[in-house]
């Protein structure tokens, strides 16, 4: 966070110094989760020496000169030259920074992580979630089946983002919450397919076959009757990738989503919406592209297949 660069526009070139932090402690885990950051940054506009202590002045936009001093100990280097090269570094902002002086290009590629991972994790449990009501309904029939129309119909009936809403209110504010809010919301779609492929499938010859010879129901539903409707599954599942991230977003925008300082798309435009009319636009309208880019995406890949299975 550089509160001196703070809204720069798209293009901004720096110079950056990095100064390192004494204590980093790297682990494993690291690899998924991220690390403390290894340097402190500043933007600075010029850079000298002074015995054995660095002199920087911080970058700034008025005539506010800011001096600091870093003394050569703070370095693996002990020569101003080596110190230079090693340590200062141009750093051009493609999308330029927010208002808290923070890279909006890295932020963006944050927030893809998090919309990819919410994607991915809320498609699981609503795939496993329409599978086992499906499943029940379309192969049992009689009250079963009933049982899973009504159930159904009961979570057609609310909107589903009211729906994320409630359970998110109810489990609390969270990365992983968010996963099971949005998958819980989102399997009626995944049921009612599931339910209407078994029930025209189990009716086939084939099924019939097995049923004579002593094959238990679930062997016959794993091994016979899922293989032959994964196609329509796996178009329903890119859709509902598609839902996830638009509903993740939407929650994030209303500040019961993904939680600072995670980067989310749609936190990043509930931030920044009102500089739209403030000459800086960009700063929402960037993660708004990203985010309509994604979902188009799966749609297409989800209509793509469609085609082919017809």
């Amino acid at each position: 966070m550089n509160l001196n660069i703070q809204s720069k526009k798209p293009g901004f070139e720096v110079n950056i110094l990095k100064v390192p932090i004494n204590y980093h402690n790297e682990n494993f885990s690291d690899l998924f989760f991220g690390s403390e950051k290894k340097f402190d940054e500043y933007a600075i506009s010029s850079i000298s020496s002074e015995g054995n202590q660095l002199v920087v002045n911080i970058y700034s936009d008025n005539n506010n000169q800011i001096v600091k001093n870093f003394d050569f100990d703070r370095f693996d280097e002990n020569n101003f030259d080596l110190i230079k090269s090693k340590y200062v570094s141009s750093k051009k902002f493609l999308f330029g920074t927010d208002i808290y002086g923070r890279d909006v290009f890295s932020r963006v590629l944050l927030g893809t992580r998090v919309s990819l991972s919410i994607g991915l994790m809320a498609v699981i449990i609503s795939t496993i979630i329409g599978l086992f009501f499906g499943v029940l309904g379309g192969y049992y029939g009689g009250k079963i089946d009933s049982f899973v129309v009504w159930l159904i119909n009961v979570f057609w009936s609310i909107p589903t983002l009211l729906l994320v809403i409630a359970i998110s209110l109810s489990i609390g504010k969270g990365f992983w919450q968010i996963y099971i809010a949005i998958g819980c919301s989102i399997w009626v779609e995944v049921a009612r397919l599931v339910r209407g492929k078994i029930k025209s499938e189990k009716e086939k010859d084939y099924i019939t076959a097995v049923k004579v010879l002593g094959i238990s129901d679930f062997r016959i539903v794993l091994k016979h009757i899922l293989p032959n409707i994964i196609g329509p599954i796996l178009i329903i599942s890119a859709t509902n990738f598609a839902s996830s991230i638009l509903l993740e977003s939407g929650l994030s925008f209303l500040g019961i989503g993904t939680q600072p300082p995670m980067p989310s798309w749609g936190y990043m435009i509930k931030e920044n919406y009102q500089y739209i009319l403030l000459g800086n636009a960009y700063l929402a309208l960037i993660p708004g592209f990203f985010l309509m880019i994604l979902v188009t995406s799966f749609i297409y890949i989800s209509n793509y297949y469609s085609e082919i299975i017809k």
